[in-house]
């Protein structure tokens, strides 16, 4: 690349002197085009551009008139670049250069100004030519629409003041290292002003006016020549942009630089097929080689935008990776993550990714405390260590930089500007091969980008993928580790996490055995989980384990046992603050969990949103109460409301009281000596929040500390927090319940002699078609071990229905590890349904294998 880029600069300096850069009013006196300029023979000029490379000598832009920057044939490319949007030629498209040639860079009025000499004399080419002059040039677009008079000469007296002090060009021999300017005498002038001024702009001020740039692009954009000239202009613009962000530190030098990618990117014909082909891959190149400090500027920016423009730029990255990704073929052999277009408009798409987050309804505050948890000492890492085994993520989950640089996380916004949804590109998502792009993410993620790094981009079913590729690995590091610890120790341990458990004594057994684990190697929970029914046969192929969940779920949740509350209106779990168990029993669901994720299990739990959040490093807060506690809310939110005198009409203080377990009512203050302040008008948004506070954090503080300690010891190493929103995590736990028999009919395969055109076949996927929302349900149960979908639905879910013999009366049975339905060949479909609706209704403890 750097070769490249050096034999690119050195053929440049070579045209300038041979060529010139096209600008009759050029004074570089190392350009063909500045008056005087004595012609050098080919052999001189190549001698003299290899030692203007070294020197780092300032470069002219080219002039639109002039030849093209590349190697690329100009006859390939001429009429393509210099025709109007339908491809046709434009005879003037660049009068001759006397035309406005003082005009160097462009104001509103100046570009109102040419228009209306333009539209008199029913002739654009003059304000076509200024608009390809200046809109192909890095200084003439960081000089234009400035918004700050200082900066911007308008008056004669200042035109002159700044054209004295072009004439002193040489001065500063840093300009020198800038390797794409037009004008050289006006940007040493220019740059030491903005440099100055940068210091007086906040985090996400410009020197730039927005407003200027839109009037004046909805005034020009709808002329189609014009259209056109900003097309080329900006084609000429991107190559030596690219060269001056990978090479030299222009936005260090000139901050100012930034305002060449807000000008363009508020061009609202971005998103057009011209543009998407020959503009803009080149341009998101540019954009993502800014400097960390500069797209956080940028970012910061935009989040103040309204919607509609958020949208817009949304859209045109979006359609820009999907025109990209349709337009080629992707394999194992050529992959997206190669296709530079796609990953530099996944980079921008970034920025206005957090734009959006930066702009909706943030909540920095109120994170759960994060337990620090002493290193182990067990003797098994320490032989990691021997071996250079040692824990992956040792150091800690990795941070987004642009992230760190915001100070915000996406799970500090409630509510987006734009549905996090909307950010998704399923295209990309269908090609991506998730097998590499996860080797990527945790090997190679300094020369390969991994689209992980971007997990707003991809759906759940994609990112549970490579979560899964996560879990698998970890358990075989873990089998391989406990083998070359046994051949250290001389003992053969068990490379499996195995639970041995009894019906009757599960909740007893699972604790007893889960806590040793815990307080003996933790790490023993990432191992590949087996369980075993003690008196019973089986081997467990995954469907043991779901029964061993679905059975402890259901005895923790028991209403009885009182550690969790039940609510008949939203049909939702909450911790119990009065409850009576230890806290063990709260860290055996969290370990459940995190097991259920760790092996690829659905759990039927009904919690609401807010447990999520709080799993995710968020407290709960008077808005989670919508969905947790509806009645409460819905109380607080009267109050918040209330537009009468609410000390006397309320009578409420700082005091509020609940009920124990036992029907007994407690009393808590929110404040000090709360039964003494009353609640008014002043202060009822503080009692609110510590109202939310107390419910969903301090009262059950005990509980949930318990519960989170546990999932994070399965869980803590794992690229959960950085991939997944609360709400996809509580997707990967409890399925979708969303089911789409149509989509599982499409995917299921068949064995022992069956295939989808068996008559019996067709009389059962219209049975089960015909079944209510219950009975479809208790199918899915019976034959999956869960009544919910997986991630992406029930078209991911891999069903067999096997042969199982010819007419009988015995019912269908089936084997849940495997998804798979022993289907006997009934005679009729009246039996056929009836023998089904049987087996799937009193199928708990019978028939599932």
């Amino acid at each position: 690349m750097k070769r490249a880029a050096a034999k690119h600069l050195i053929e440049r300096y070579f045209r300038q002197l041979t060529e010139g850069c096209g600008n009759g009013a050029c004074a570089n006196e190392l350009c063909a085009s500045c008056l005087g300029f004595q012609p050098l023979d080919h052999n001189t000029a190549a001698i003299r551009a290899l030692e203007l490379y070294k020197i780092n000598t300032k470069l002219c832009d080219l002039h639109p008139s002039a030849a093209f920057p590349d190697n690329n044939s100009a006859e390939d490319t001429q009429p393509a670049l210099l025709g109007d949007r339908h491809g046709k030629m434009t005879d003037n498209l660049f009068p001759p250069r006397e035309d406005f040639r003082d005009v160097h860079y462009l104001t509103e009025e100046k570009v109102y100004e040419i228009l209306s000499i333009c539209e008199g004399k029913k002739d654009y080419s003059p304000l076509i030519r200024v608009i390809g002059r200046i809109f192909s040039s890095a200084d003439g677009l960081v000089r234009s629409f400035r918004k700050d008079k200082e900066q911007h000469p308008d008056t004669k007296e200042q035109r002159k003041t700044h054209q004295a002090k072009d004439e002193d060009k040489d001065e500063d021999d840093k300009e020198r290292t800038t390797a794409m300017e037009q004008e050289s005498e006006a940007s040493a002038s220019m740059e030491g002003a903005t440099g100055s001024t940068e210091n007086r702009l906040g985090p996400v001020e410009v020197s730039l006016d927005v407003e200027a740039v839109r009037r004046v692009y909805d005034r020009l954009l709808s002329n189609e020549t014009m259209e056109s000239a900003f097309l080329n202009a900006l084609v000429y613009l991107t190559p030596n942009v690219e060269l001056d962000l990978t090479y030299l530190d222009v936005y260090d030098t000139n901050p100012d630089y930034l305002n060449i990618f807000v000008i363009v990117m508020e061009n609202s014909s971005l998103h057009s097929p011209e543009y998407l082909e020959m503009a803009m891959p080149l341009f998101c190149k540019c954009m993502s080689k800014l400097p960390l400090p500069a797209l956080a500027k940028l970012t910061r920016l935009w989040s103040r935008y309204s919607v509609e423009h958020i949208r817009r730029m949304m859209e045109t990255f979006q359609q820009l990776i999907t025109y990209t990704v349709i337009s080629n073929d992707y394999d194992s052999d050529s992959l997206v993550n190669d296709d530079e277009a796609v990953v530099a408009a996944t980079k921008c798409l970034k920025l206005v990714f957090y734009a959006n987050v930066l702009g909706g309804d943030l909540d920095t505050g109120h994170n759960e405390e994060e337990e620090e948890e002493p290193p182990s000492e067990s003797s098994e890492l320490t032989l990691q260590e021997l071996l250079g085994e040692e824990r992956r993520n040792k150091k800690g989950l990795r941070v987004d930089p642009l992230e760190k640089e915001l100070g915000v996380r996406t799970l500090d916004c409630r509510r987006p500007l734009i549905p996090f949804e909307e950010f998704v590109n399923e295209p990309l998502n269908d090609v991506l091969e998730m097998d590499k792009d996860f080797t990527f993410f945790k090997v190679d993620s300094e020369s390969k980008f991994s689209f992980q790094s971007c997990p707003f981009i991809l759906n759940a079913c994609t990112k549970s993928l490579g979560l899964y590729y996560d879990n698998r690995i970890s358990m075989y590091s873990e089998r391989r580790i406990t083998a070359l610890y046994s051949l250290v120790q001389g003992q053969q341990l068990n490379p499996y996490l195995r639970l041995k458990v009894r019906r009757d004594h599960i909740i007893d057994d699972a604790l007893v055995r889960l806590e040793m684990i815990s307080m003996e190697n933790p790490a023993d929970l990432r191992k590949q989980l087996f369980v075993e029914f003690e008196g019973e046969q089986g081997v467990d192929e995954g469907g043991v384990s779901k029964e061993f969940f679905q059975l402890v779920l259901e005895e923790m949740f028991n209403p009885d046992i009182g550690m969790f509350t039940y609510d008949e209106s939203t049909k939702l779990f909450w911790f119990n603050p009065s409850s009576l168990e230890n806290e063990a029993q709260f860290t055996l669901i969290g370990i459940v969990l995190g097991l259920a994720i760790y092996n690829n299990c659905i759990l039927d739990v009904h919690f609401p949103m807010v447990v999520y959040r709080k799993l995710m490093g968020k407290k709960g807060t008077y808005l989670d109460l919508a969905d947790s506690h509806p009645v409460q809310y819905q109380s607080l939110k009267e109050l918040l409301d209330y537009e009468g005198d609410v000390e006397e009409d309320m009578m409420i203080t700082f005091q509020i009281s609940q009920t124990d377990l036992f029907g007994d009512p407690i009393t808590y203050d929110l404040k000090e000596n709360g039964d003494k302040i009353p609640v008014n008008v002043d202060n009822r948004k503080e009692f609110v929040s510590l109202y939310g506070d107390y419910i969903l954090n301090k009262s059950v503080e005990r509980q949930f500390k318990a519960f989170r300690r546990g999932f994070q010891m399965v869980t803590n190493e794992s690229p959960l927090n950085c991939l997944f929103r609360p709400e996809e995590v509580e997707l990967l736990i409890c399925g979708s319940r969303n089911l789409d028999f149509h989509a599982l009919e499409e995917t299921t395969e068949y064995d022992g002699g069956y295939n989808k055109d068996c008559r019996i076949i067709k009389d059962f996927w219209e049975t089960v078609h015909s079944f209510g929302e219950e009975d479809k349900r208790l199918f899915l149960q019976f034959t999956t071990g869960t009544d919910r979908a997986p991630v992406g639905g029930l078209g991911k879910l891999k069903m067999i229905i096997a042969k199982n013999g010819p007419d009988t009366d015995r019912l269908p049975t089936s084997h849940t590890c495997f998804n798979a339905l022993l289907l006997p060949e009934y005679d009729t479909k009246e039996k056929l349904k009836e023998r089904l609706l049987k087996a799937v209704t009193y199928a708990k403890g019978f028939g599932m294998l």
